[in-house]
């Protein structure tokens, strides 16, 4: 537990293989915000590109580490989590980067707001090969009926975006009440089926501060996006019943809700972003149910 004053403790995981050339801007992306109750564990997969060398240069900054055959990106997750105890979680692919004030800024969140369970930002950032910025992409808020319908999948129905990864951070007891584990089965989408899990046992809350963003280079799996998105598919269809989806239907409680405000509790869900409240310093939580 967290005593009073004290910052949690955050623990990331990075699963790494064959990404050298920009495996060391991540680590230092993690490394080099001098947060002082990190937890940072990088499993690498047996690479054969010096990654292995990459990361024992910076082993007395790390809590673990190992180089070996694993079962693929998820299972190297999952080994990982295996050694770590922190209040807050979360993972970073060894070719992505988090901004320089991304932990003091989900600790404080988390600290200040205990109604959040798990945090995203809506702001999503783009790397380009060199780690510079290519671009800025603003995500729409997200609500539990709209993620299991798959309106957000592919930006259906006028959404944009997507519950970004790499901004994501998690309680640890919403990870052990979803299951402890990423489903290690799946080769694209096992972020997504995580999150199909948690919107089971809680809200997630968005803010508007960059955490992070993906890298775009020429060999990553955010290339084969098709896979993705059909590996999601079957992960929705599990949820069939988790949200109303018959089209009359739908259409009938969106009116209701429309002209009485009636209906978003038990036909929809809430959307939830925190806000920074100027005269206490100090962040808050908000929230309006949604059809």
């Amino acid at each position: 537990m967290t005593a009073a004053g004290q910052l949690p403790r955050i623990s990331i995981v990075t699963p790494s293989y064959n990404h050298a050339p920009f495996l060391r801007e991540t680590l230092a992306s993690v490394l080099d915000q001098a947060y002082p109750n990190l937890e940072y564990v990088v499993i690498d997969g047996g690479s054969a590109d010096g990654s292995a060398d990459i990361i024992r240069q910076h082993a007395d900054r790390l809590a673990y580490w190992a180089s070996e055959p694993d079962g693929g990106q998820y299972d190297a997750i999952n080994k990982g989590f295996a050694h770590c105890t922190g209040d807050i979680m979360g993972w970073l692919n060894s070719d992505d980067k988090y901004c320089p004030w991304t932990f003091q800024t989900v600790a404080k969140i988390f600290q200040e707001v205990p109604q959040v369970h798990w945090l995203t930002s809506a702001t999503h950032l783009v790397w380009d090969e060199r780690g510079g910025l290519l671009t800025t992409i603003y995500s729409s808020l997200h609500a539990r009926a709209w993620f299991y319908r798959g309106w957000t999948l592919q930006n259906h129905k006028g959404f944009k975006g997507w519950i970004q990864q790499e901004a994501t951070f998690w309680r640890r007891e919403l990870w052990e009440k979803a299951g402890g584990r990423v489903d290690a089965s799946l080769q694209y989408a096992g972020d997504y089926e995580l999150w199909a899990r948690f919107w089971q046992h809680a809200d997630l809350t968005t803010t508007l501060s960059p955490l992070g963003g993906f890298r775009v280079h020429a060999v990553q799996k955010t290339e084969r996006m098709g896979e993705y998105y059909a590996e999601a598919e079957q992960v929705l269809a599990r949820y069939r019943d988790q949200t109303l989806r018959h089209p009359v239907l739908l259409w009938l409680a969106q009116q209701l809700f429309k002209r009485t405000g009636r209906g978003g509790r038990r036909f929809g869900s809430r959307q939830t972003h925190v806000e920074f409240n100027w005269q206490s310093h100090r962040f808050q939580l908000a929230h309006r149910y949604c059809i």
